[in-house]
């Protein structure tokens, strides 16, 4: 299992599949092939599928056409074997190709193929299953954030306050945006300000509710407008686990040092969700994204309150369970309908789950682990139109009134 520097990376929206990791391969793939004339790029599936709304060219040609001309291909119809969001670069040089590479993009900024999958580095996670780890926590005496401290190591901990100052900034950076409406198209009008000044006219908690609401949008809505944000677990889920530690932070005053532990121990679950199944929409549906951030909210909300591993689990495990079989179905290929609102209602049901786990002893009947390997089956079984295609779903319910472009 990796490091949690590669589940949460800081980098532009409004997609980590689509617009982190192609920009990552085309940088790859211009220091490996730098003597070429020209370059074309085929994107594949979902990649292609949804990519102009996605901004992966702009992603692909921020690299490489400042080196030299480049052209995108797009074949959407066509599916590789290995990911749904495959890659062909070729170099070119008098009209020849010099040099072909085929990656993919395959979750939360990661990249990865046939070669790469074979040759995975080193695990820093001896113990790679949530049981695993609270059998150790409970025989240690510790509890899941040591754990990451144990395999990490200390300097962990600087990495963890650098994401923490980033998810911050981009929150107070949505609340700051008075109206306007994102790119792309659809005109959907920004509303973390609003719903954050309402906020403060009602009872104690609806207005937390409506906290929780304009902190997710905030960070939502700079990732649907290519701002900086942190994949916690993708740029799409991005808005589900600040918005929970931002709102606790700021209403119950938990100090910066408990709020770092508790990122840490929502990206070990999501490290798990990550290693044993996915967090590509493309590949699992919207519950690989929005389920597995809830789940990450859940445990360091939980971990926050005080709870024992076996409820911090169980927070988890709920949370993630009630979005089994979520589809991924962006609306024009958009990140923002209906991603912005789920990140809003995942968070907020983040904090449900802790309650519920709360008030339990810890003891539930489905681990965290079994639901994972469902919401692994259940992605697979999903037909490819509702893997982030936006051919099915609330997609082709709605038919797009300009191009999609920024």
């Amino acid at each position: 299992m990796d490091s949690l520097k590669k589940l949460y990376k800081i980098g532009n929206g409004p997609s980590s599949s689509h617009t982190i990791g192609p920009k990552k391969a085309a940088t790859q793939f211009l220091e490996r092939c730098p003597e070429a004339d020209a370059y074309r790029v085929t994107l594949y599936g979902s990649l292609a599928a949804t990519g102009r709304g996605h901004l992966t060219d702009v992603a692909i040609l921020s690299v490489l056409e400042p080196k030299a001309p480049t052209e995108i291909i797009w074949k959407p119809s066509v599916v590789l074997p290995f990911h749904p969001n495959g890659m062909m670069y070729e170099g070119l040089k008098g009209g020849e190709v010099i040099d072909t590479w085929t990656i993919f993009s395959v979750g939360g900024g990661s990249l990865a193929n046939e070669t790469t999958h074979e040759a995975l580095p080193d695990s820093i996670y001896p113990l790679t299953t949530i049981e695993e780890i609270k059998k150790w926590c409970y025989r240690e005496g510790r509890t899941f954030w040591e754990y990451v401290e144990e395999c990490e190591g200390k300097e962990i901990w600087d990495y963890m306050d650098e994401i923490w100052t980033v998810m911050c900034e981009t929150i107070k950076k949505g609340l700051n945006v008075d109206g306007g409406v994102l790119p792309g198209g659809l005109k959907v009008a920004r509303k973390a300000a609003n719903y954050w000044i309402r906020s403060q006219s009602y009872s104690p908690s609806l207005s937390s509710r409506a906290k929780i609401y304009a902190y997710a949008l905030a960070t939502s809505e700079e990732n649907a407008s290519g701002g900086l944000v942190v994949t916690a677990p993708t740029c799409g889920s991005s808005g589900v686990v600040p918005a929970v530690l931002y709102h606790l932070a700021s209403s119950r005053e938990f100090s910066r040092h408990r709020i770092l532990k508790a990122l840490a121990t929502a990206g070990l679950f999501g490290n798990v969700a990550k290693t044993h199944a996915s967090i590509s929409g493309a590949e699992v549906g919207c519950q690989g994204e929005v389920g597995v951030a809830c789940a990450m909210a859940a445990a360091a909300a939980n971990q926050l309150f005080g709870g024992t591993p076996a409820q911090i689990e169980y927070a988890a495990e709920m949370a993630l369970e009630h979005f089994l079989g979520l589809t991924c179905d962006p609306v024009c290929g958009l990140v923002q309908v209906p991603c912005i609102e789920r990140n809003a209602v995942a968070a907020a049901r983040a904090l449900d789950a802790n309650a519920y786990a709360m008030l339990s002893d810890g003891t539930h009947m489905v681990s965290f682990d079994k639901v994972v390997e469902v919401m692994n089956e259940t992605g697979h079984d999903i037909p490819s139109l509702y893997r982030e295609t936006s051919e099915g779903g609330l997609a082709k319910r709605y038919t797009c009134a300009v191009p999609t472009k920024f």
